[in-house]
């Protein structure tokens, strides 16, 4: 077997495990607030995230696809060996039930493999260009971003909900829950858009490194495996993340749960436009937080879980990073 077919191999590993781990805050909250059965919702969730990863443009693609800057002869062995370190951290992150980041994971896991192999100079470190960002730096503003967002976006669509919906009876209780299953749609539609689209640009570096093909728009068969192996993931389910994002930050009612899942969905959907790759459990997990917050209700928030979930997410760069090295003198050395 080729070094470029273990390679996007290792690519829909991360896909799958993507899937597994951050799909499952697509639903959480429906799950949480018993606006659907868990079967239901995952199903429902698998379906979009297709259609999200098949749908939308490769913006997001191009941006995970120029982080590493290393000759094409060491181009598959450097990106293979460090999208399966990002697979490690997602299994052993998913095994222990804490909400990480597949897109840290993934960053660090590159940026780890590229150093180990060429040094500082095989890492696009970047910046923005205009709304873009543009390789790591460019990266993590994202992903520092998107979390403050989805906070302040939780805050802001609780209280306006709560103004809209002050003097409504229980009857409005079906209504909402028809509404949750509308937005656990859109968000799953935002995550597949945004997340499927980091495998897709980590097989699109591989291909164009070995001549493969000539440009960075990803293949249809590309779109639909990566979509495919996400959909997959998030179909298994990944019951221990549910519970941790819906129930154990915050008691959600079907009102909150429709204000994060709007809040998270807004977020997510305008970073795919712009090539922004984030973290859906930062932006969803935040935006749980926010709502709590715009219910004044912070000493409800169960901060311990929020700062073991913030433990998580700073040891996601450098330990996906390290198991990246590690993984890529494995590679070289059985290669």
């Amino acid at each position: 077997m080729s070094s470029l077919v273990i390679a996007v191999a290792c690519a829909l590993a991360f896909a799958l495990t993507n899937g597994l781990h951050d799909a499952a805050n697509s639903f959480a909250t429906l799950v949480a607030t018993r606006g659907a059965r868990p079967g239901q919702a995952a199903l429902l969730s698998a379906c979009f995230n297709l259609l999200g990863a098949v749908l939308v443009g490769g913006a997001v693609a191009g941006t995970i696809a120029g982080i590493v800057t290393v000759a094409p002869t060491h181009a598959v062995a450097v990106v293979g060996s460090g999208v399966l370190g990002a697979v490690w951290w997602n299994l052993l992150t998913w095994a222990r039930g804490t909400p990480a980041s597949s897109s840290h994971a993934l960053v660090g896991g590159l940026v780890g493999s590229a150093l180990t192999e060429s040094g500082i100079h095989a890492v696009a470190w970047g910046g923005l260009s205009g709304w873009r960002p543009v390789g790591v730096f460019g990266v993590l503003i994202a992903l520092a971003i998107s979390p403050v967002a989805g906070l302040l976006g939780g805050v802001v669509a609780v209280r306006f909900l709560a103004r809209v919906f002050a003097r409504a009876t229980t009857r409005v209780r079906g209504p909402v829950r028809r509404a949750e299953w509308m937005m656990t749609a859109a968000l799953s539609f935002s995550h597949g858009a945004n997340d499927a689209q980091k495998a897709i640009g980590v097989i699109v570096a591989l291909l164009v490194a070995t001549g493969h093909t000539a440009s960075l728009a990803a293949p249809l068969w590309v779109k639909v495996s990566c979509g495919v192996m996400l959909t997959s993931g998030t179909a298994m389910g990944g019951w221990r993340i549910v519970r941790t994002v819906g129930r154990r930050i915050y008691r959600l009612s079907p009102l909150d749960g429709f204000a994060s899942q709007t809040a998270s969905t807004a977020v997510i959907l305008a970073s795919s436009y712009i090539g922004a790759p984030v973290s859906t459990t930062h932006v969803v997990a935040s935006s749980v937080v926010g709502v709590g917050g715009g219910r004044r209700r912070w000493r409800h928030v169960r901060w311990a879980v929020v700062e073991s979930m913030a433990t998580a997410w700073v040891l996601t760069l450098p330990a996906s990073a390290g198991l990246g090295a590690a993984t890529y003198l494995v590679w070289k050395a059985v290669g």
